[in-house]
C-alpha cells in the first residue's frame, strides 16, 4: 500500500487533536489523527478491515486495514465511565467492514449530559508505520468524506515487525481466573527476553511483541481467551512450544485478591458525614484523617541534547532499580512479587523503546518517559478490563519514581505521617505503602482505587484497614478531624459528638482486648482444653521480617518454608551461598525453633525462566515437584548441600509431590553421601502428601521418613479431579469435600502405627472452621498463614479431642464439601465446645 484515504466515520466539525479536552489525546499519547465534534448519532466505518476491539463499555471500537494501518475510533470524552448507556453496537470483534459500513449508535442527549465531551477522536494508533500526510480539519465533514491520507513507512515497518509471514505458531487458551495481567505478563515477557527468535503474541485480533509486558497487558486477554504464539522461521518451532508453555502455566499462578474483592459496591453517599465504599482490607480504626496530596510533576518538553537526556533518563531508571531492589530483599513475599512486576516493568522493551525514540527526536527525558508510560496507560484504560485498568496504578507509579529522581519534585516518602492516622487521599500508589514500619497507619480511605489493586493487596497483608472507591466527597473531611473507618461495614465517618467517640474507643478496646488475649495466649505452646499438645507453626516465603512477624503471632517454628522465592525473577539458579544465607537468616530469626525447608516446588504452577521445562498437555500432571528436581538432579544436589549446612538440629528437610517410596529413597541417597562428604549430620527428612498415590501409600512413606506432612490444597485438586486454576470450579475445590477428609485419616492412620508424626500446612490450617476436623481425624501440628495463628490457638486452647473426633465421624458420612460446611456451621461456638 502506498496510500491509503479514511473517510470521516461520523458528521461534524473535524479539528486537530490539540483541541481535544483530554491530554491523553491532545498530546498524541495513543498516536496522531483528528477530532469530530458530531452532530450526528452514527459512527461509520472509515476503510475496509476487521474489527479488532471494542471496548466493554461499547464507546470505542478500533478497526485494522488489510494493509495493517489500525484506527481507534473514541467516542466522546470520559465515556467509559457510561458503562455502555447510550450506546447500540451494531458490529462484533472479529467482523470484517467496508467503508461507511454502520458500526455503532449513540444517544447525542445522553452523552451531552453525562460525558465531558462529544469530541470523538480517530487515532491511527500504529504512526510508528503509517504516517499521515494530510488532513481535513477545520471545517465540516459529512460521513464519507476524505478525512485522513495515510503513507506506509515501509523502512519503519520492516524495523518493527519479524519478516515475512508467521511459519510457526502454537495456540493457547488462557486459564488464569484473571488473564494477563500485570504479574502474568511480566513472567511471559522475561521468558520472552530469553528466547534467541523474533515472536509475537496474538489475540483478540492484534498482535505485540511478547518482550515487552505493557503491550501484553494491552492486549486485554481475559480467563478462557486464545493466545497463539507465534514464530517467522522452521527454526523458532522450539522456541514458541516453550514459550507457549508459559503461557499455559499460568494457571496455576495465584490470582491475588484483596481481603473482600468480592464485595459490592454500596451507593456512594455523598455527605461527608456518612460515606460508603468498598472494602479492601477489613479492620476497624479510628484516627486523625492525613491527606496525602501528590500534586502533578511538572516536566518540559523539549530536551537539552540527546545525549544528556538519555543519559539522565538512564541515571533515574538505575536509582529507582537500586531503590526497588533493596525494598525487596527486605519486603514481605507479596510485596516482593508487586516489587518485582515493577523492576521488569522498568526495564520494560515497549516503555524504554518509546522513551528512548522521544528522546532521539529531542524531548526532554521526563516528558519521554510520562509520554510512554501514558501511552501505554492509555492502552490499558481503552481495554475496558477493570483489572487491567487497576494496573495502570503501578505504571503511573513509576512514571513518579522517575521523575522524582529527574528532579520534579521530592518524593512523598519524605513526608511525616502522624503515627495511627487516617489516610486519605484519591489514590495510592505501591510505592508509597511498601516500606511504611508495621502499625505505621490506623487505617486508608481513597476516593478512587480498586480492592484488586496492588495497594489494596499491600494493605490486607499488612493489616491496614482500607476502603476504596469512596468517592469524591472523601476529600471534603476536615483535615483536622477525627474519623472512624469502619472496613468491615464500608462506612468512614467523621466522628460526630462525644457519644460516638466513646463507642468508637470502646469498640477499638473490645478489639484491641481480645487481639491482645489472643497475642498473649499465642506466645505459649498450644495445648487442648483436653490436654493433648497440637504444635502450630507458620507457612513462610523466606524473608527475615516474614519470621519475625510469624514468631510476633506466636508460631512455634516454620512447618513450610517455600525455598521456591528463591529461584523465581532472576536469570540463574541461586548458588550454594546464597541459599545457605537465606537458610541461616531465617533460622536465626525463629531463635532456634524448627525450621522445615522444603525443596524447590517447580513446574506446573511456579515455572521458571532459566529452567524450561518440555512442552506439556497438562503441567499440573507433569514435572512438578521433586520430579522436577530429579529431572534436574544438579539444582537438588546444590540445594541440599545448602541444607545440610543449615544449623544442624534445628532444619529438617521436606519433598515435595512425592508419589512413591522410590522418590524418597534417591533424595535420602543423594542426602546421605552429601553429608558423609561434607562430615555433617542428616537432618530430618519428610514428605509432603499432596496426591492421592502418596495418601494411599502413606505406611510406607510412614517407614521411610521422620515427618509427614498434608498439602490440602494440592490433596484437594488431585483427589477432586479439578484444577485449581479452573475459574468454574474453582469454588467447588474445597479440602473438607469428604473424599479429601477420607484421605486425610487414611494418612493419619497409617502414620499412627509407624509412629509418625503427622502435620497440615496447606490452606486447611488456616481455615478455623476445619480445625476440628483436623484435629479429630488424628493431625497433630497445623502449620497455617502466620497472621492466623492467634485465633487458631486461641481456638484449639477451647477444644475437646473427643468432641472434635465425633464430629470428624460425622463429617467423614456426609456426601459432599457443601453437607460437611453446614454440619460445621451449626456446631456450637468454639467457647462452648470443651467440657
Amino acid at each position: 500500500m502506498a496510500t491509503l484515504i479514511l473517510r470521516a466515520p461520523l458528521a461534524g466539525w473535524c479539528a486537530p487533536p490539540e483541541e481535544i479536552p483530554d491530554a491523553v489525546f491532545a498530546q498524541r499519547m495513543l498516536g496522531d489523527g483528528v477530532a469530530i465534534d458530531p452532530t450526528g448519532n452514527e459512527l461509520h466505518a472509515p476503510c475496509d478491515g476487521e474489527i479488532i476491539s471494542i471496548a466493554a463499555s461499547r464507546h470505542a471500537i478500533a478497526l485494522r486495514h488489510a494493509d495493517g494501518a489500525e484506527i481507534l475510533m473514541h467516542v466522546g470524552i470520559d465515556t467509559v465511565g457510561l458503562a455502555g448507556e447510550g450506546f447500540e453496537l451494531l458490529v462484533r470483534k472479529g467482523d470484517r467492514v467496508r467503508t461507511g459500513d454502520l458500526l455503532l449508535r449513540f444517544d447525542l442527549d445522553v452523552l451531552a449530559r453525562k460525558a465531558a465531551s462529544l469530541v470523538t477522536p480517530i487515532v491511527v494508533t500504529n504512526g510508528d508505520r503509517f504516517r499521515i500526510t494530510s488532513t481535513n480539519i477545520n471545517r465540516p465533514v459529512a460521513v464519507g468524506d476524505a478525512l485522513l491520507t495515510l503513507e506506509d513507512q515501509s523502512v519503519a515497518a520492516d524495523a518493527a515487525a519479524p519478516k515475512g509471514a508467521p511459519v510457526v505458531s502454537e495456540s493457547v487458551v488462557v486459564n488464569h481466573a484473571h488473564g494477563i495481567h500485570a504479574r502474568p505478563a511480566a513472567l511471559i515477557a522475561r521468558h520472552a527476553k530469553g528466547l534467541p527468535f523474533e515472536l509475537e503474541a496474538r489475540a483478540r485480533g492484534r498482535g505485540v511483541d511478547p518482550r515487552s509486558a505493557v503491550a501484553l497487558m494491552s492486549l486485554g486477554v481475559k480467563g478462557g481467551d486464545e493466545i497463539v504464539i507465534v514464530g517467522f522461521t522452521p527454526a523458532a518451532a522450539a522456541a514458541v512450544a516453550e514459550l507457549a508453555g508459559v503461557v499455559r502455566g499460568l494457571e496455576k499462578l495465584p490470582a491475588h485478591k484483596a481481603a473482600s474483592s468480592a464485595a459490592p459496591r454500596a451507593s456512594v453517599s455523598t455527605d461527608p458525614a456518612n460515606l460508603r465504599g468498598v472494602v479492601a482490607s477489613r479492620g476497624f480504626a479510628m484516627g486523625a484523617a492525613f491527606y496525602l496530596h501528590a500534586a502533578e510533576i511538572p516536566v518540559v518538553e523539549a530536551g537539552t541534547g540527546a545525549d544528556r537526556e538519555r543519559a539522565a533518563l538512564e541515571r533515574a531508571r538505575a536509582a529507582v532499580r537500586e531503590r526497588l531492589g533493596t525494598l525487596a530483599r527486605s519486603a514481605s513475599h507479596t510485596a516482593r512479587e508487586i516489587l518485582a512486576a515493577h523492576l521488569e516493568l522498568l526495564d520494560d522493551h515497549e516503555l524504554t523503546g518509546a522513551a528512548a525514540r522521544a528522546v532521539s527526536a529531542g524531548k526532554s527525558a521526563a516528558f519521554a518517559w510520562r509520554t510512554s508510560l501514558r501511552t501505554s496507560a492509555a492502552a490499558l484504560r481503552a481495554t475496558g478490563d477493570p483489572l487491567l485498568i487497576e494496573r495502570i496504578d503501578d505504571l503511573l507509579d513509576l512514571e513518579r519514581q522517575v521523575l522524582v529522581e529527574l528532579g520534579g519534585v521530592v518524593a512523598e516518602a519524605s513526608v511525616e505521617i502522624p503515627r495511627g492516622a487516617i489516610l486519605i487521599a484519591t489514590d495510592l500508589k505501591p510505592s508509597q505503602i511498601i516500606g511504611l514500619p508495621a502499625g505505621a497507619l490506623g487505617g486508608i480511605a481513597l476516593a478512587a482505587g480498586g480492592p484488586t489493586s496492588h495497594v489494596a493487596i499491600l494493605a490486607a497483608v499488612m493489616g491496614i484497614p482500607m476502603l476504596v472507591a469512596v468517592g469524591p466527597a472523601l476529600l471534603s473531611i476536615d483535615a483536622s478531624a477525627t474519623v472512624i473507618l469502619d472496613a468491615d461495614a464500608g462506612t468512614l465517618s467523621p466522628v460526630r459528638g462525644v457519644h460516638e467517640l466513646a463507642a468508637a474507643q470502646a469498640e477499638l478496646a473490645r478489639r484491641s482486648a481480645a487481639r491482645a488475649r489472643e497475642l498473649a495466649a499465642a506466645q505459649r505452646p498450644c495445648h487442648m482444653a483436653s490436654g493433648e499438645r497440637i504444635e502450630v507453626f507458620a507457612n513462610l516465603a523466606g524473608s527475615i521480617a516474614d519470621a519475625q512477624f510469624a514468631l510476633a503471632q506466636g508460631a512455634e517454628g516454620c512447618g513450610l518454608l517455600r525455598t521456591e522465592f528463591l529461584f523465581l525473577d532472576r536469570a540463574t539458579a541461586p548458588d550454594e551461598r546464597e541459599q545457605l544465607a537465606c537458610y541461616e537468616q531465617v533460622a536465626a530469626a525463629l531463635g532456634g525453633k524448627p525450621l522445615v525447608i522444603r525443596t524447590l516446588d517447580a513446574g506446573g504452577d511456579k515455572p521458571i525462566p532459566y529452567l524450561p521445562l518440555p512442552a506439556e498437555e497438562n503441567p499440573a500432571l507433569g514435572l512438578r515437584g521433586v520430579r522436577t528436581s530429579l529431572w534436574r538432579p544438579e539444582l537438588l544436589e546444590v540445594q541440599l548441600r545448602a541444607m545440610l549446612r543449615a544449623p544442624a538440629g534445628q532444619c529438617r528437610v521436606l519433598l515435595p509431590m512425592i508419589t512413591d517410596v522410590e522418590e524418597v529413597r534417591i533424595v535420602r541417597g543423594m542426602l546421605t553421601k552429601l553429608a558423609n562428604e561434607l562430615g555433617l549430620p542428616l537432618p530430618q527428612l519428610g514428605v509432603m502428601i499432596e496426591t492421592p498415590a502418596a495418601a494411599l501409600l502413606a505406611d510406607q512413606l510412614a517407614r521411610e521418613v521422620e515427618f509427614l506432612s498434608i498439602g490440602t490444597n494440592d490433596l484437594a485438586q488431585y483427589t477432586l479431579a479439578m484444577d485449581r486454576g479452573h475459574a468454574e470450579l474453582a469454588a467447588r475445590i474445597d479440602g473438607v469435600h469428604p473424599a479429601v477428609l477420607r484421605m486425610i485419616a487414611a494418612v493419619t492412620a497409617a502414620a499412627r502405627e509407624s509412629g509418625c508424626p503427622v502435620a497440615v500446612c496447606g490452606g486447611l490450617a488456616s481455615d478455623p472452621a476445619a480445625v476440628p476436623l483436623l484435629l479429630g481425624l488424628g493431625v497433630t501440628e497445623l502449620s497455617a498463614v502466620p497472621a492466623s495463628i492467634p485465633p487458631i490457638k486461641a481456638l484449639i486452647g477451647s477444644l475437646n479431642l473427643d468432641a472434635c473426633r465425633s464430629l470428624a465421624q460425622a463429617a467423614l458420612a456426609l456426601p459432599s464439601s457443601v453437607a460437611v460446611r453446614a454440619l460445621l456451621a451449626a456446631q456450637k461456638p468454639a467457647s462452648e465446645v470443651h467440657p
